[in-house]
């Protein structure tokens, strides 16, 4: 793999494990926060920390020596807010001016399958929440510009590390409609990232789930068991629904990966 300097701008739950995982393949990297008080974290995996904030109207840098590097992972989501289908695209158009005066030539940029409808076609976008018409507007953004080239990675849900997939469904008490899951994996994000840098695979969009895709009564009530949780509540009420196909990812990276299943996670876990 090329050695050169990566800038994550977000690292938070992904982007420090991701700096880290670089670094051991020889890259330097710089990670942005939104508080100085989260350098240490960043320093203690050997991730070069800067300040970065986007709001809706400016980006503030503390030092502009970040965006000089050989590519830059965006990995920032949008926030659930009003309005957010306006400000991201807007954060994102100022973030575009930094990297066209840094000239930056290769970027990725994290989005998410939520730029998907549910019961959706292929190859057609009707984004139902904010964060996700936020995402797609940001992706067309990105994927017009000339002047240098991005891809795209839509993950789907994230599971993995301190996130406990169990108490995703905690929060409501209403029954949950037993559909397909589209997860990823924290490993496989990072690895399927590494992949990209490694193969120069510029200018793609590419779907980021696991292969399989269990029913969320099997997965939930197989998290629940492992935490020692109650098990949710499932409906079979019948409800419109997605399944998320990666085999472009896998096709043109070659990738196999780790957690095929999503419940290949709880291996290890007390199953």
């Amino acid at each position: 793999m090329k050695t050169g300097i990566i800038s994550i701008l977000g690292c938070g739950w992904l982007g420090v494990p991701l700096g880290k995982y670089l670094i051991g393949k020889g890259f330097l990297v710089n990670g942005s926060v939104t508080s100085s008080e989260k350098f240490g974290q960043l320093r203690s995996v050997g991730i070069s920390p800067y300040c970065i904030v986007l709001n809706a109207s400016e980006i503030l840098v503390d030092d502009s020596t970040f965006f000089e590097a050989g590519v830059l992972i965006i990995s920032i989501p949008p926030p659930r807010i009003d309005g957010i289908e306006h400000i991201f695209p807007s954060q994102i158009e100022h973030l575009i001016s930094l990297i066209r005066k840094a000239g930056i030539r290769k970027v990725i940029f994290i989005s998410s399958t939520s730029v998907y409808s549910e019961n959706f076609q292929t190859n057609v976008n009707v984004p139902e929440k904010g964060s996700g018409k936020a995402l797609f507007l940001a992706e067309n953004l990105l994927k017009s510009q000339s002047d240098f080239k991005t891809t795209i990675l839509r993950f789907g849900g994230l599971i993995g590390a301190d996130r406990n997939p169990a108490r995703f469904l905690l929060k409501s008490s209403l029954p949950v409609v037993n559909t397909p899951v589209n997860l990823i994996h924290q490993d496989d994000c990072i690895r399927i990232i590494s992949a990209i840098l490694e193969q120069e695979l510029w200018g793609e969009t590419l779907n980021a789930c696991s292969p399989e895709h269990p029913m969320k009564k099997d997965f939930y009530s197989e998290a629940a068991r492992i935490s020692g949780l109650p098990e949710p509540k499932f409906s079979d009420h019948a409800k419109a629904y997605k399944i998320v196909d990666s085999s472009k990812l896998i096709r043109l990276l070659n990738y196999e990966f780790i957690y095929s299943n999503p419940i290949d996670y709880f291996e290890g876990h007390g199953r």
